[in-house]
This record gives C-alpha cells, sequence and structure tokens, in this order.
C-alpha cells in the first residue's frame, strides 16, 4: 500500500522551512507521496457549500495562505530524492490547458518523472467568477483541457480541435519524463467517478462509498474499452483524519484502493518525530 499525506501546503507548511521538514521527514518515513490543495483566491461572503465540511465552508479565512500548488511542489522537488508531487487538487477548468501543460511538462522533466496531477471541475462559483472563468459546461471543459494536454505532451506538431480548446501544428517542450503526467480525476459524484473511468489514470475521491465509486470507475473503464485495473484508486475519507489501523488499510487494499491519504494536520504537533512514528508504526509493518 501505497501511503500519501494531504492538505500538504497548508499551515505552518506553507514556508520553506516548515515544508523542507515536511517534505524530508515524510520521504524518510516511507511516504510515497505528498498532495497540494488549491485556490486561487478567497471570496468573502461566499454561498457556494464546501463539500467536504458539514458547516459547509473551507476550514479558512480571508488571511490563511494558501500557496500555488506547482511552485509549492517544485520547491518539495529540489529538497528531496523520490517524494511524488501530487495536487489533490488542482482546479482544472481554471486554467490555461496549453500553459499549464508547459508547467507540469517542466515539475516532471526536472523531478525525474515524480508529478501526479490531481484535477478537479470545482465546487466555488465566487472563484470562478473572479476569474472570469465560466461556471457552467466546467466538465466538458475539463474533459477537452485533460485531452488537449496529452495531445501536447503526445508529440510535436499537436492539433486539437474542440469546444473550448483549439490549436494547430504546436508544439510544447520539454515533455514529461514519463511521456505523460498521469491524471487522477478528484470528486465523490457518480460523473467524477465516471470521468475517471473514461479519462483518468486515476481517481481520488474525498468522500463517499469507496466500494460503490470503485465498482462505478472500473464499469465506465471496461465500457470504454480500457483496463479498469490500470486506474490507480486514492482515497482517504473522514476515518482517516487520524492514524489509521492496519485492518482499515487492509479492508480499503480488499476493496481496490492502491493509495491511502492522511492529513498533514495529524503531524502538526512535532513533524519530524510525528512522521517518523507513523512509518515505524504502519507503512512499515503493513508494507513490510
Amino acid at each position: 500500500m501505497k501511503f500519501g499525506i494531504a492538505f500538504a501546503n497548508i499551515v505552518t507548511f506553507t514556508q520553506h522551512e516548515g515544508l523542507v521538514t515536511l517534505a524530508q521527514s515524510a520521504e524518510a518515513a516511507g511516504f510515497e507521496s505528498l498532495w497540494t490543495i488549491e485556490h486561487v483566491i478567497y471570496p468573502e461572503g461566499y454561498e457556494s457549500q464546501y463539500p467536504y465540511d458539514p458547516s459547509g465552508k473551507m476550514m479558512a479565512d480571508a488571511s490563511t495562505p494558501m500557496p500555488d500548488p506547482l511552485i509549492w511542489l517544485a520547491f518539495v522537488a529540489a529538497a528531496t530524492t523520490e517524494l511524488r508531487l501530487g495536487t489533490g487538487i488542482l482546479i482544472l477548468p481554471q486554467r490555461n490547458p496549453v500553459i499549464l501543460a508547459k508547467e507540469l511538462a517542466t515539475l516532471d522533466s526536472l523531478s525525474g518523472g515524480r508529478v501526479e496531477l490531481g484535477i478537479g471541475v470545482g465546487w466555488l462559483k465566487e472563484e470562478f467568477d473572479a476569474l472570469g472563468v465560466s461556471w457552467p459546461r466546467r466538465g466538458a471543459r475539463t474533459d477537452e483541457y485533460i485531452e488537449a494536454m496529452r495531445a501536447l505532451w503526445d508529440g510535436d506538431h499537436a492539433s486539437y480541435h474542440g469546444e473550448f480548446v483549439d490549436f494547430t501544428d504546436v508544439s510544447s517542450n520539454p515533455k514529461p519524463a514519463r511521456g505523460r503526467v498521469p491524471v487522477h480525476i478528484g470528486g465523490h459524484s457518480r460523473a467524477a467517478a465516471e470521468r475517471a473511468g473514461r479519462l483518468g489514470d486515476g481517481f481520488f475521491p474525498g468522500k463517499g462509498d469507496i466500494t460503490e465509486l470503485v465498482d462505478i470507475v472500473r464499469q465506465t473503464a471496461a465500457d470504454h474499452g480500457r483496463d479498469p485495473a490500470s486506474i490507480e484508486i486514492t482515497y482517504g475519507d473522514a476515518e482517516l483524519m487520524s492514524v489509521p489501523g492496519p485492518e482499515k488499510v487492509e479492508e480499503l487494499a480488499a476493496i481496490g484502493v492502491d493509495r491511502v491519504i492522511v492529513p498533514s494536520f495529524i503531524f502538526l504537533g512535532n513533524p519530524a518525530e510525528d512522521l517518523a512514528a507513523f512509518g515505524e508504526k504502519m507503512i512499515a509493518p503493513v508494507n513490510g
């Protein structure tokens, strides 16, 4: 089982010293990956419902630092050698896919192929409004952006013609170290699970019935002529907001989960010691 850390770029880990401590201690403890959050801005008085807390609000306010995930992960890459660099998630329809393809390929190339692109369609309408990005049809926009970025990664003289993206005979270099950056579809809805089955290299739900969601991913993949087993499942829900026991990890593995995610804030007390203890008590015994 792979172990990752979610909400990595928050609180004391937003600054360089805390970031380096988290990243290097996590790598030494046997963690495989760090996963960031993303919001470009914090819209005061937003009415959109945050789906991952009963209050419907983020655990943040106007002064909360939310570093850009790709720049933050570039610092992680420079401070580590093997730790994978995950966005959990990046709000894809808010980005220019041609520019994003270059940014991701650059980070992947420089880090030796360590980028994992977790993406979502977004839930915060007020943020879309502030950025001047259309809220309707953001799901269709997301699908096209994935396809367009892959076209740029797959070779030079690329062309793509869609409703939201259109280019002919263009080249973007460097290319990702492994040919493509893996795309993990975030979200807990049926639409997200189906998108993962159709287009994703992975699926990363933040809550929901994981057994049902994995079944939807696998069935959709099979319906589209894809190998269901090739889609990596990453999971961490409310039950994993503390240290999970081996029995829970085994249960998730039996369902088909490939990576268990735990939150960074359980390591806020003494990151280096707490991460080392987690590695000894959980990662080493589970992975032998």
